[in-house]
């Protein structure tokens, strides 16, 4: 188990990038969050399975068809167990 922090650059607000992220990790069984940011990036914040966080970047990486990533900044760190669900727009 780890927790992945990741923050998306580019063409991310307003045309569903939230939304694909949320789809997309309710399926791979995280649990997290993602939210857009006043700088115009996204964050996205997951705990789950290596395999599962890896496949999770690789999408955020690339994004719906929409959308246009310039840039990903993510680490991984220690998971803390804080989430039961994976949800958009945590504060």
């Amino acid at each position: 188990m780890k927790r992945l922090h990741a923050l998306v650059e580019g063409r991310v607000q307003g045309i569903g990038y939230r939304d694909f992220v949320c789809r997309h990790a309710r399926r791979l069984d995280l649990t997290g969050w993602v939210r857009n940011l006043p700088s115009g990036e996204v964050e996205v914040v997951a705990e789950g399975e290596d395999t599962a966080l890896a496949h999770l970047l690789l999408l955020v990486e690339k994004g719906p068809s929409m959308a246009r990533v310039d840039e990903v900044h993510s680490s991984y760190l220690a998971p803390t167990g804080e989430f039961t669900d994976f949800v958009i727009g945590r504060s």
